[in-house]
């Protein structure tokens, strides 16, 4: 990857590997050194609502959701065929893909190496990462792409309107084909928490901000950005403290429950990427569609495995794995979109 490019992206998403990388050693030491303190902190719950961790997660989201602006929906037309295949990646194929993923790879391929009180969690654990689209990086990947930036915004507040209503109900279907229980009164509190209260938040906040002005607005997301990455990077601590021991035990899980999450970004990428040369869309449309195909909403998927199954569980512990392999593997991803630029305009559908 070039200069310019990698230089559009903060320090922070630069390297947020590596942050996580030393978050999963400092958190494992700290476990291993102070048990007590971070059993103490677990206990800290209402309604099996960890109190720290919402804190964090709050400061994680509402950043995020600050740059999405509801009112772009109206552009939605303007690119119907890219908004449709984007809607059909992230909601008909993606969550269902990974279940199968999840199911072939935990409980068959690698079921012999892993805990086997487990699987089911890490199994969940993956479901929660493909049934939330990303967010807020996919502005970062669109831009390294020279993504559309109207369809990018309207694709991200288009998905995340969805995300209210469908997240619960696709969760619950995939971890009851799963076989596994489906806690309903957790499951929609988190989506109250998670989703719903930091989105009605985030929108009066930012109504607020652009009263100020555009340059109060910027000038504000470009101070409390970080505060978004750093939660991100307390909460992991948190869970390695937890799960510390069990990736002592057994270091080869996290490659093993990275192999369903690598192979569902490239299927996801490829098929939208595909799909939209196919209807005869423009590289700047494929591009974002085929990236918010491809990543995840890892903030909201951590927050729900934690509340849904606890710090301690291979949900949480899979989740995280998604974190840790989402900026090289994204940058892989937006690198392959740019170098094939022109054998997707060249046989492009004209529809």
């Amino acid at each position: 990857m070039n200069s310019p490019t990698i230089a559009h992206m903060s320090a922070f998403e630069r390297y947020l590997t590596l942050w996580v990388f030393l978050c999963i050693v400092v958190g494992i030491l700290l476990g291993q050194w102070q048990p007590e303190l971070f059993q103490a902190i677990g206990r800290m719950e209402i309604a099996q609502v960890n109190l720290p961790v919402g804190l964090l997660i709050w400061v994680m989201i509402i950043p995020m959701l600050l740059k999405v602006d509801f009112g772009s929906l109206s552009q939605v037309r303007q690119h119907w065929k890219g908004i449709g295949v984007t809607l059909f990646v992230n909601w008909a194929v993606k969550p269902f893909s990974m279940a199968l993923l999840g199911w072939l790879f935990v409980r068959q391929v690698f079921a012999p190496y892993l805990p086997a009180d487990q699987l089911d969690s890490y199994v969940a654990g993956l479901i929660l990462l493909a049934a939330a689209p990303c967010t807020a990086m996919v502005f970062v990947w669109s831009r390294l792409t020279g993504g559309h930036p109207l369809f990018t915004l309207s694709q991200v507040a288009l998905n995340d309107t969805i995300m209210v209503f469908a997240f619960a109900p696709i969760v619950a279907l995939l971890l009851g084909l799963s076989a596994i229980t489906v806690p309903w009164d957790t499951l929609l509190t988190s989506v109250l928490l998670y989703i719903v209260i930091p989105v009605i938040l985030a929108q009066a906040l930012r109504k607020v901000l652009l009263a100020r002005g555009q340059a109060a607005f910027d000038a504000a997301l470009a101070k409390i950005g970080p505060w978004s990455i750093g939660a991100l990077l307390a909460t992991l601590v948190l869970l390695f403290a937890f799960q510390g021991q069990a990736i002592i035990e057994q270091p080869l899980v996290i490659a093993m429950l990275a192999v369903p999450i690598l192979i569902q970004v490239f299927f996801n990428a490829g098929l939208a990427y595909w799909l939209n040369r196919r209807v005869g869309e423009s590289h700047d449309v494929a591009c974002p569609s085929a990236l918010i195909g491809a990543s995840n909403f890892f903030e909201l998927a951590v927050a729900a495995a934690i509340s849904l199954f606890g710090f301690q569980s291979g949900a949480a512990l899979a989740t995280v794995v998604g974190v840790l392999i989402e900026v090289p593997v994204m940058l892989l991803v937006v690198r392959l979109v740019n170098q094939s630029k022109g054998w997707y305009e060249q046989g492009q559908c004209r529809t």
